[in-house]
Formats: C-alpha cells, structure tokens, sequence
C-alpha cells in the first residue's frame, strides 16, 4: 500500500494503536500576526471532536482562546482576552499569559539567595509582579513541535524560550518549556519545565481568567458554583504581601470547603481582607501540597448554561482572582470592554513572596535540577 500524504500515514499509525482517528484531537498552526519588529507571532488551534477547541500564541506563551460547549451542545468563548496581537502587547492585564519567571509577588522586588541580595524589576505598588516589567508575558517564543493525535488522541504545542542571566534582576541563565495538550477527554493540560546554570527561583502558571456563561453572554463570571479543595488561605497586607500565616476559611467568605456562589462571597465587607483586594486576590492552600500528580483543586460551574470547569494541579497554591482589576478601558473580544467580574482566574501555582517567607514551599532551582509544573483544566457538563 502507498501512502500517498502524511495525514494517511497519522491516520494508520492512529489506527494500529487503537485510536480512531477521527476521534483524534488535532493540531494547526496560522500566523496569528507581526510584531514591530517584523517577527511572527504564530498560533496553534488545538480541537477535538467533543466541540471544545483552544488557540495558543507565541507571543507570551499565550492561551488566546477556549471555546467550550453547553448542556445542548453550542460552544460558546470561555476566556476573555483580545482578538488581535496589539491587545497582548500593549496591556498589562494578562490575560491568559504564561506568566514569569515568578508569578505572583515578591516584597518589594528583593530576594537572598546564598547569602547576596537580588533586586528585581518593581511593578506593582513597590514589588515585583508576575516577572516584572519584561516577563515571559511581553516574550514571542518559539514555536518548537506541533503534534495531532497520538497514542492517547491529544494534540499538542510547545513553546520553548531561554531567559538570560539577570534579566528583570534575576540570576542564571534559564531555558523553559511549556506545552499545552487538548484531549478528547476535554483535558486542556499546560506542562512545565525549566533548568538554570546558576541558582535561581522560579515560579511558573497560567494567567487566563474564565467566564463558564460565555464571553459576551451578559453574565457575570460570579454568578458560578465554587468548590476549593482548601481549608487556609494567606492573608495579605495592603500591596497583596501575605503576612506568613495560614488563616482558615471556616467562617469567612474565602470558604468554598463546600459549592458556594461566587458573588454571595466576595460582596462580604465585613472581612477587611475582601476590602484589601476588592474582592478576592488571594492564594489558597491546596490539600496535598507539592504532589507528583495533578490532584483536584478546583470544580467551577455555570448552573444555566451547564458548563463546569475542573482543575488538578501539582501545584500548593491556586491564587483566585476575581477580576477586581478589570477596569473596562481596554477593548476586550468583540470590541466589547472587560470589567470587574466579568471573569475569575485560578492560578496555580507557589506562594506570593515564598523567597523571602522560608515556611512557604520552596522555590529554588538548582543547577541540574528541573522544574515540573502540571496543571489540567477538564471541562465537562453538568447535569
């Protein structure tokens, strides 16, 4: 027999593994536009047959887009973000970024490693923010494999970039790898990984912030069931610092032990911690710690449209933001503007400020070792 294309030869390999091909999720890649510089910014669309599709960029290893369908089946947008590349160079909302080297805050940008100090790039009320001023957010990386099907019907795209030495304050040379994976389980997986030369830090996670009723729909992204699979969170202080402490959530309204609706949570001025962050900005302490395998974390849920969001993680901490900042200047998708709780995001990640709090999981990374990261968005519908 001649194989005449390699989308035959896919779809026979598919087969003698025992996937049905056309159940296999698959991969395409298109220019998703061009920087000022001329260089190309590319973008991978990952579907499968179940209806839920996503779009990753390489300008800043971005979840541009995830469409997901409901009870009866119409797919709706379920991230907000922007429809062109100017939205994601101009803004600093980071919306659906990979976000680092360090995600979340560290106290005034300083950090002590093996007895020197290091000064980080300030952005954010005095302290360093999600990278700085260039993170891995505001960097076009490389489009290094794209990959339909396979063994278990995922597609797959994997961004590659090398951080220099001191870039935005930090130390070591450090390469990184993230890959995003849609199955036809409607498992949308971001693995990480990274090495240095030198000892550094490193906190890595995913910025997109979701509305489960559907970008554009009118809803608000409060209106969802939340369940969090977490007894503590870390208060902070007035620039989003946590103090140190783990505080419990019985009886505040960072309590989602059990399913609770968002908006009946955050709207709660009697916690002066809801009045810091206006509404919620914090990092909840995730049952488990640091785990080998994604353990579940968190179960999202629009009652009216049926769509649910669960995510696993390796990760301690998932940071919960409730879009407190969304301030409607910036056109989002449609031309339409974004505001406060038109979407909340799960970050998971280490703690705010671990560098400087040694009772926080650590965040070092050592010559020879690597970082892993995984964390699984399964999207599912309720019934």
């Amino acid at each position: 027999m001649t194989l005449r294309n390699s989308s035959a030869l896919a779809a026979l390999v598919l087969t003698l593994m025992g996937v049905n091909a056309a159940q296999a999720a698959t991969a395409t890649s298109e220019t998703f536009g061009k920087l000022s510089d001329g260089s190309e910014v590319k973008a991978v669309v990952l579907k499968n047959a179940k209806g839920v599709s996503a779009k990753v960029i390489t300008y800043g290893a971005t979840l541009q887009s995830l469409w997901a369908p409901d009870r009866n089946g119409k797919a709706a947008e379920i991230t907000i973000g922007y429809d062109d590349l100017k939205g994601y160079v101009e803004t600093p909302q980071y919306l659906g970024v990979t976000v680092g080297r360090y995600a979340n805050r560290i106290n005034k940008g300083k950090f002590t490693l093996d007895g020197k100090t290091y000064t980080l790039a300030t952005n954010n009320n005095g302290n360093h923010l999600h990278g700085g001023l260039k993170g891995f957010d505001k960097v076009n990386w490389t489009l290094a494999s794209v990959k339909s099907g396979g063994k278990t019907g995922e597609a797959s795209a994997t961004f590659t970039y090398t951080s220099p030495d001191g870039e935005e304050g930090y130390p070591g040379t450090m390469k990184i790898e993230v890959t995003y994976s849609l199955s036809e389980n409607n498992d949308l997986t971001i693995r990480y990984k990274a090495t240095t030369d030198k000892p550094t830090i490193v906190n890595l996670t995913n910025h997109a912030l979701f509305n489960l009723a559907g970008v554009g729909s009118g809803r608000s992204a409060l209106e969802a069931s939340l369940q969090l699979e977490s007894d503590g969170y870390l208060p902070t202080n007035e620039t989003a610092i946590p103090y140190g402490n783990i505080a419990p959530v019985k009886g505040t309204p960072f309590d989602f032990t059990k399913p609770a609706v968002i908006n009946e949570r955050v709207r709660d001025a009697r916690d002066p911690q809801i009045l810091i962050g206006l509404g919620i900005d914090h990092n909840y302490v995730l049952r488990g710690g640091v785990t080998k395998t994604p353990k579940q974390a968190v179960t999202l849920i629009d009652a009216k449209s049926g769509r649910g969001l669960k995510i696993l993680t390796t990760e301690p901490g998932i940071q919960m933001y409730t879009g407190n900042f969304l301030d409607g200047k910036v056109p989002g998708r449609n031309g339409q503007v974004t505001r406060m709780g038109d979407a909340v995001a799960f970050e998971a990640q280490h703690f705010p400020d671990s560098p400087n709090q040694p009772q926080f999981p650590t965040t070092r990374l050592n010559p020879g070792e690597t970082y892993t990261q995984t964390t699984v968005h399964h999207l599912f519908v309720a019934k």
